[in-house]
């Protein structure tokens, strides 16, 4: 099953830098303003590694790439980045407010082998786009590291791991303390006790691990090892990963929604008209977006529902037959599959309706994923999107069972909240 390596990792140095100015979200949810700020806070800010500006007279040797791997070794030879003395494990926890509710997650980071998904150890849930792939590829070849851990989870009831860790942890303060841009306090325990490490090793030998976020990076991770195997280097074929537990009372899962642009002569009045084959829809009126928001969860719990947003009004949208897909021909999905409400959007709406077939889809010329429900509203009152579908929160349990039976979810099904801080610790292969 899976099989964790404990890792010196980097860390920046706090006697030379601040690290609240150093560290970002992942790399996939910072646009361009937000890395233009980035670059602004600090000279070391782990941006310039992670996502580095392109510039008009790039090459194939000068670019964000090979100035990313400039920096890392400009930054570990000056002990900006010092590496760890012992391999560890990192008890990482994250304090935070979800829907108006006090949460705290927690879980490690370590190394995890990066082994193709046919081995069973590491099982995806989601699809992935290519052009993401090539990218990252790109940044841990020149650099020979990775800065993100990706997030994934495993089942222990019993909390065995996670009392280890505490247990470990003791009395100590944390090692790094940062409140994110979101709010977030985000706390890292730097844990090298031999006995405690290799408990956390010999317990995850007995467990899949289920990749919650940075399918993107887990896939590239494993051609990376690929490659370096075939030029005879050993040691690259893992990546560095975020494990929280299933059972972990913080997991917290919100939906990412659709925002639809670009279709050619859309008439509203129609696709209502159209919805009623399938769906009940019923216009809401005089609701704010988070009292709209709320009776969509709340429809959600026993309905497959859905918001539209088209500016001015909103509609619930409900499946009037759960059984409805299993009449539709769907490349022999499983009945998991099929009663996701990413698929019912996908299939009966976004496909049978809207024409936003699977090509649109992965280069996204007429739908874009968007996680916030204010910036998914905007997108249609400033003109730039012609309707918005709100998503409820797909469950987790529906996560892992899609995962174990071997299938795959639609793109952006899921969005585990709060995201893994980037910078806290990186993996160096070539420490």
């Amino acid at each position: 099953m899976a099989k964790i390596v404990p890792m010196k990792g980097l860390r920046y140095n706090s006697s030379k830098v601040d690290v609240n100015e150093v560290v970002t979200p992942p790399y996939d949810v910072i646009d361009a303003k937000g890395q233009e700020d980035f670059y602004g806070k600090n000279p070391y800010n782990v941006i310039r590694l992670e996502l580095g500006k392109v510039f008009p007279d790039d090459n194939d040797e000068q670019n964000r790439y090979t100035r990313a791997a400039g920096f890392l070794r400009e930054w570990i030879t000056s002990d900006v980045l010092v590496h760890e003395n012992k391999p560890s494990v990192y008890l990482y926890e994250q304090e935070f407010e979800a829907r108006g509710e006090k949460k705290i997650r927690s879980g490690y980071i370590a190394g995890i082998q990066a082994n193709d998904y046919s081995k069973g150890e590491v099982l995806p849930h989601e699809e992935t786009l290519p052009k993401h792939k090539a990218d990252r590829l790109n940044l841990m070849k020149a650099t020979l590291a990775n800065f993100s851990p990706i997030f994934g989870l495993y089942a222990d009831p019993d909390h065995v791991i996670e009392a280890v860790l505490i247990k470990a942890k003791g009395n100590q303060k944390p090692d790094i303390e940062i409140t994110d841009d979101q709010g977030v306090i985000n706390r890292l325990w730097v844990v090298s006790d031999e006995n405690a490490v290799q408990t956390v090793v010999e317990q995850m030998e007995s467990k899949k691990v289920f990749i919650a976020d940075g399918h993107h990076r887990y896939e590239t991770a494993v051609n990376f090892g690929k490659e370096m195997s075939a030029q005879g280097k050993s040691g690259y074929d893992y990546l560095m990963i975020c494990l929280v537990n299933l059972y972990n009372k913080g997991l917290v899962v919100f939906p990412t929604h659709r925002v639809i642009k670009n279709l050619a002569d859309f008439d509203l009045n129609v696709l209502l008209h159209k919805l009623t084959d399938d769906f009940n829809v019923e216009e809401i009126t005089d609701l704010t977006l988070n009292e709209f928001i709320s009776k969509l969860e709340s429809e959600g719990q026993n309905k497959h529902s859905f918001g539209l947003y088209a500016g001015n009004n909103y509609y619930l949208i409900s499946l009037k037959d759960e059984d409805l897909l299993d009449k539709i021909a769907l490349e022999d999905r499983s009945a998991a599959w099929r009663r996701l409400d990413v698929s019912i959007m996908h299939t009966l709406i976004l496909e049978k309706l809207l024409g936003i077939g699977s090509q649109q889809r992965a280069d996204e010329s007429n739908l874009v994923y968007v996680r916030d429900d204010d910036t998914a509203k905007a997108a249609v009152d400033d003109g730039s999107a012609q309707l918005t579908f709100f998503m409820n929160s797909t469950k987790v349990e529906e996560v892992t069972d899609i995962a174990t039976g071997g299938e795959k979810m639609p793109q952006k099904s899921t969005f585990f909240y709060p995201k893994v801080i980037t910078g806290m610790v990186i993996n160096d292969y070539e420490k």
